[in-house]
């Protein structure tokens, strides 16, 4: 097979396992109280285990390359700060919108953050896996688990919010797409022209984001459902389960 259209297809798969996430929107709806919080606390988990051990270091690693290490931090951290400011006037915007329905604004936002993070691991495991496949397979193994969190925080607040298992899924869908598309990307434009300095800034920015959207989103959306202590076990399973994926792959 060609290899390019072979890394094509490992992108497409790790993008794809996103929907393994829409499982939860199947179950019985009197769990309801019981399945938001502990997905959300979950993907909090995930999310912010991501931005501490993955995109962040690896954030700090690319501007290393051009810069040492302390400037390297600075620059992380000012770029993590813009995606904090971004998420933050996504998350207003959001809100005048829909503000009665802060379930839907959840979800609509976890569908933005995540687009945004899946463009570039699409990017990366196109690359890596055209260069190197072994490499490039064990890098889409780890995006396909810590795909199907992200896509359990897409799909339980839609579904929970609209009553609609259609939408659920076509939003989880769009996420995991942009996986693909973000192949796209590479293998028209991007190989050739981005550079570990335009990456740095994509991936700090991103992690500024999902800290912020855990922060202010996940969890206090969490707590809103008086299951403390199941939400804080789910909270350090997602955590840990993205520390022991970062590690391996």
């Amino acid at each position: 097979m060609n290899k390019t259209v072979f890394s094509f297809i490992v992108t497409f798969i790790a993008g794809l396992s996103t929907m393994i996430g829409v499982i939860p929107i199947y179950l019985n709806d009197k769990y309801k109280n019981t399945i938001i919080p502990i997905s959300l606390a979950f993907s909090a988990g995930v999310m912010i285990s991501i931005s501490l051990f993955s995109l962040i270091p690896e954030s700090i690693d690319l501007f290393i390359t051009k810069f040492i290490l302390f400037p390297s931090i600075i620059i992380t951290l000012i770029f993590i700060s813009i995606g904090v400011l971004i998420s933050s006037f996504i998350d207003k915007e959001i809100e005048d919108k829909i503000s009665n329905n802060s379930l839907y604004k959840l979800g609509v936002i976890s569908i933005i953050v995540l687009v945004l993070h899946n463009i570039p691991e699409g990017i990366t495991t196109f690359i890596s896996t055209k260069v190197n496949t072994s490499l490039g397979l064990s890098l889409a193994l780890g995006i396909a688990l810590h795909n199907i969190p992200e896509g359990i925080s897409i799909a339980v607040p839609i579904y929970y919010s609209t009553k609609s298992k259609y939408k659920a899924i076509i939003f989880t869908l769009i996420s995991g797409f942009s996986e693909l598309f973000g192949a796209i990307l590479a293998y028209l434009f991007i190989a050739k022209y981005v550079n570990n300095f335009i990456l740095g800034i994509i991936l700090s920015i991103t992690a500024g984001i999902m800290i912020h959207i855990s922060i202010y989103e996940l969890i206090p959306n969490t707590l809103r459902y008086k299951k403390r202590i199941i939400s804080l076990l789910s909270f350090i399973i997602g955590f840990i389960i993205m520390i022991i994926c970062i590690k391996l792959f």
